[in-house]
């Protein structure tokens, strides 16, 4: 068996046991084994299949993204493999790895100043608004606001974690940055299984986590910055806020004793779903998920 297409192989990645001590079960869904090497390969396909069929990306066209390194770099290599320009906004904070891997698909970058708000003009998603609005031809994907963020999870993303758990799983815990992953899968456990708690992970000093007078954070990929319509439609039970020293430290750990290397954002998720599982039983099953493999953050010096 083979895919026509490098596409095709996003998905169906892996449910492993993560060996923490802690009486209820956790499982880490390596989500860094997608083609494009993140989850965000799920919601950039939905994405853009969605703005073709609809009209809204024609032939030749732009695309373009806001993004802190894994959704442009879906984004860069679904365009490649699609014939579409790509041109990717990111703040100064992401890594070099990943700004690499955008050139290495072709794709134009954008670096911007890091903000703290969203809509700073000066910020990546401002800008990448700016470049939309004076490039013809070009759709902005906006994954903050794409409703097709969330029904990529909705669709994808938990009936793989139900199918895989055997509809065993109790607890999701579950990253919360542009919110799609939480909205989407966490509406779809929560449809088979309204007992299912569905446990958010946010950054210590995020616009939500400190009631809007955010604070700078070095974790890519994580932090609530945003008034997320897709969180507002979230059915969350719970929120674990992590600090950028818990999860770095968590990285060591679970590359040097569990054999995991993945981003600080996984960390602070790893953190979150550890910390979590020692208050539940035996019985539970807490299903988590590891984003992007550690790869892409080597030169930050945290492992």
């Amino acid at each position: 068996m083979y895919y026509e297409n490098l596409l095709y192989a996003i998905g169906s990645t892996p449910l492993v046991k993560v060996p923490f001590d802690t009486p209820a079960t956790v499982l880490a869904k390596l989500e860094y084994l997608n083609p494009g090497g993140s989850i965000k390969d799920r919601s950039a396909y939905f994405m853009v299949e969605e703005a073709i069929r609809t009209g809204k990306l024609k032939p030749g066209g732009t695309i373009i993204e806001a993004s802190s390194g894994n959704q442009g770099i879906s984004i860069a290599m679904i365009g490649a493999i699609k014939g579409y320009k790509t041109i990717i906004t990111v703040s100064e904070k992401v890594s070099k790895e990943k700004q690499a891997t955008l050139v290495a698909y072709g794709a134009q970058i954008v670096v911007c100043k890091p903000t703290e708000k969203l809509d700073d003009p000066e910020g990546y998603y401002a800008t990448a608004e700016r470049i939309h609005k004076e490039t013809p031809n070009s759709f902005f994907v906006a994954q903050y606001y794409n409703t097709e963020n969330a029904r990529s999870h909705y669709y994808w993303t938990g009936p793989e974690i139900w199918q895989q758990t055997h509809g065993t799983v109790t607890h999701v815990v579950l990253g919360a940055g542009s919110c799609g992953t939480i909205c989407g899968a966490g509406k779809y456990l929560k449809e088979r299984n309204p007992n299912i708690k569905v446990i958010g992970v946010d950054t210590s000093t995020s616009w939500l986590a400190t009631k809007g007078s955010p604070k700078p954070y070095k974790v890519e990929g994580l932090g609530v910055d945003y008034p997320s319509p897709h969180l507002a439609a979230a059915s969350i039970d719970d929120f674990i806020n992590v600090s950028d020293e818990n999860a770095f430290a968590m990285l060591k750990k679970l590359a040097r004793t569990y054999g995991f290397l993945v981003g600080p954002a996984t960390g602070a998720i790893a953190y979150a779903a550890e910390q979590y599982a020692k208050t539940l039983t035996p019985k539970d099953v807490v299903v988590t998920i590891f984003t992007d493999s550690g790869r892409a953050y080597l030169t930050k010096g945290y492992y």
